[in-house]
């Protein structure tokens, strides 16, 4: 359904196609596209990987390049068209069209401090400017994405910065320079569940303080609701339907639409939870994480000091299990990972595979250990070899442990590929022509080859669109039932954690505040960081748990600089006393579920890590 204004646009979209131009003959990716945006309004563009939606965002930032041209149509930006004048179209370009893309780390330069780069940025467009002038223009912006101690913030670098303050310093990056619309391309997909609404609750306000009109390109229906004014739906290169979030979901008018909203996954309405054992059956750990901590020296100009990266980190993951492990972004869930899986020494505490110590064991024996337990990573693109074929890349892992000759490796990887999905057709093909979703199944494969008994997945469906997750962990499902499989997820996704992880760990600045099993985690949690996660969570549901009354404001306390008591006490809103003066340790909520906070009640025993084994 193709819905026009009545009132002037500021953009105007008229059957704009744009093709790639192949060698065996050019290629429809965005088919007659029609549609019309105005001042201070968000329209969000939804559909899965493949739809177009990148494609036709890139196409009005006047950012495409070969094989990739307009084709037909017209783009009229307060009523002059940028395809009949893309020089003009090239100088709007960051300037009254600006972009946001999902990947900030890689759009900022390392070398130079984040405010550097902004008043570059500002100064490149607006020469009459001065330096001190364009420095309170970036530091006002940075205050007006809820950027805490911004002017201090101005000069870190890019490292200094979480996923989530990284996204909002590209922001303001995009705003700098006053533009009149902001092409947001999936800048929340990336990140954990609070900072992604924050994003979208900045968007709003920013759309009213500046009159800036947004673009909102989105994999996700729940979010997409929850930004915009309007909602329209791609699919293969068409606009398939658009209308009010509202009435979308309660009136989807295209099959295809109905069918995202059918494949959603719910968060509370009835559903089992995921592979609980039997009742009284016994359990084995497989791995115990027993009060580990890692801390990271930094230098800076008041000189060194230590980055409490993990502290006090306790649970059992058992045999057979789905293990979640999520929180917000810094919070200590990738330097976790790095310990689990042997990369780096833990400075306190165990990590017990099978009963052996991961952190002490020598070199020698912890290589022999990592044929049990692998790790896929979440990155899709980065995280193979490109100028290796698809067989050399799986094959890699059996040299590497000196496993079979030629012929038997190659049989491996045959066998592998077949289990994962991948036509034997690509075996001596570079992994460059794949897919995000083949890639990852590449990945899956490589960590399959050794035959490990546990899988860490570190994000490893974040960069996937919908579909592409749901045919992932349908082959994890049966992967598992061949295989018997043990998986700990990584993940801020707390849908994708609620489909499938049997028990569940919450992780908030280092520590873990929560461990429990699914349905507990989900409907009665025992902290209040726990709540505002699941607050915070993308979905067409009615909500269980009100924003306003549980998400937190602003980014967690320094690492560096820890406050006394409960590090979670400054943004909870049930926080007395106590909390501000100690550091509660995880109490027994029941036979097999924990939680660190006083709210649960004095006569609670603390939690023993044996006591969780045993439960």
């Amino acid at each position: 359904m193709q819905e026009q204004s009545q009132a002037p646009s500021l953009l105007s979209v008229r059957d704009l196609s744009v093709v790639a131009d192949l060698a065996d003959g050019p290629r429809t990716i965005v088919d007659r596209v029609s549609f019309d945006l105005e001042p201070r309004q968000i329209l969000a563009v939804i559909g899965e990987s493949g739809s177009g939606k990148t494609v036709l965002a890139r196409a009005l930032a006047s950012w495409l390049s070969p094989p990739l041209r307009i084709d037909s149509g017209q783009v009229l930006f307060t009523g002059r068209d940028l395809v009949a004048d893309p020089a003009h179209a090239r100088r709007l370009a960051g300037r009254e069209i600006a972009y946001v893309g999902g990947n900030p780390a890689g759009a900022l330069d390392p070398t130079m401090t984040v405010g550097a780069q902004l008043v570059e940025k500002l100064r490149a467009v607006r020469a009459d400017m001065s330096a001190a002038e364009a420095k309170a223009k970036a530091i006002r912006l940075l205050q007006a994405v809820h950027i805490p101690s911004a002017e201090r913030r101005f000069h870190e670098y890019p490292f200094q910065y979480s996923g989530g303050m990284m996204q909002r310093a590209m922001i303001v990056d995009a705003l700098i320079s006053d533009p009149m619309l902001l092409i947001a391309d999936n800048i929340t997909q990336p990140l954990d569940v609070t900072v992604a609404a924050q994003i979208l609750k900045l968007m709003r306000e920013l759309k009213d303080e500046f009159s800036t009109a947004i673009l909102f390109i989105c994999s996700s229906l729940p979010v997409a609701c929850d930004a915009a004014d309007r909602v329209m739906v791609m699919h293969k290169g068409r606009v398939v339907e658009s209308q009010r979030p509202a009435a979308l979901v309660a009136h989807p008018e295209h099959p295809y639409t109905r069918g995202l909203i059918a494949e959603l996954p719910t968060l509370w309405q009835d559903r089992p939870d995921p592979r609980q054992p039997p009742a009284g059956q016994a359990r084995t750990a497989i791995m115990s994480v027993k009060g580990v901590a890692k801390a990271y020296e930094t230098r800076g100009k008041a000189g060194r000091a230590l980055v409490q990266a993990v502290r006090r980190v306790d649970f059992d993951v058992f045999a057979g299990d789905n293990f979640g492990i999520v929180g917000e972004s810094g919070c200590g869930k990738s330097s976790l990972m790095r310990l689990l899986t042997g990369l780096e020494r833990p400075d306190a505490g165990q990590i017990l595979f099978e009963g052996e110590d991961v952190g002490t064991a020598p070199a020698s024996r912890l290589r022999a250990l990592r044929r049990k337990f692998q790790l896929v990573l979440q990155d899709p693109y980065g995280s193979l070899p490109p100028q290796s074929a698809i067989g050399a890349i799986l094959e890699e892992p059996l040299k590497i442990h000196r496993i079979g000759n030629r012929a038997e490796r190659r049989e491996r990887a045959r066998a592998v590929m077949a289990e994962v999905g991948l036509p034997a057709s690509l075996y001596e093909s570079l992994p460059t022509g794949l897919s995000a979703g083949q890639r990852q199944r590449l990945n899956v494969g490589r960590a399959m080859m050794l035959e490990p008994s546990l899988l860490i997945m570190d994000e490893t469906l974040s960069a996937l669109d919908q579909t592409e997750q749901g045919k992932l962990l349908d082959l994890f499902e049966r992967l598992q039932a061949q295989h018997g499989f043990t998986y700990i997820f990584i993940s801020h996704d707390l849908t994708m954690v609620r489909q499938v992880c049997s028990r569940i760990a919450v992780m908030y600045l280092g520590e873990t505040v929560e461990v429990a099993p699914n349905d507990r985690v989900f409907f009665d949690p025992g902290h209040p960081y726990t709540r505002a996660l699941l607050s915070a969570a993308p979905t067409l549901e009615p909500r269980r748990y009100r924003p306003e009354d549980c998400l937190m404001e602003g980014e967690p306390p320094s690492p560096i600089d820890l406050p006394p008591g409960c590090a979670y006490a400054a943004r909870c809103p049930h926080a007395f006393d106590r909390c501000r003066a100690e550091n509660p340790a995880l109490l027994a909520r029941g036979s097999d579920a924990f939680a660190a906070c006083f709210l649960i009640g004095q006569a609670a025993a603390p939690a023993q890590n044996k006591e969780m084994t045993d439960a």
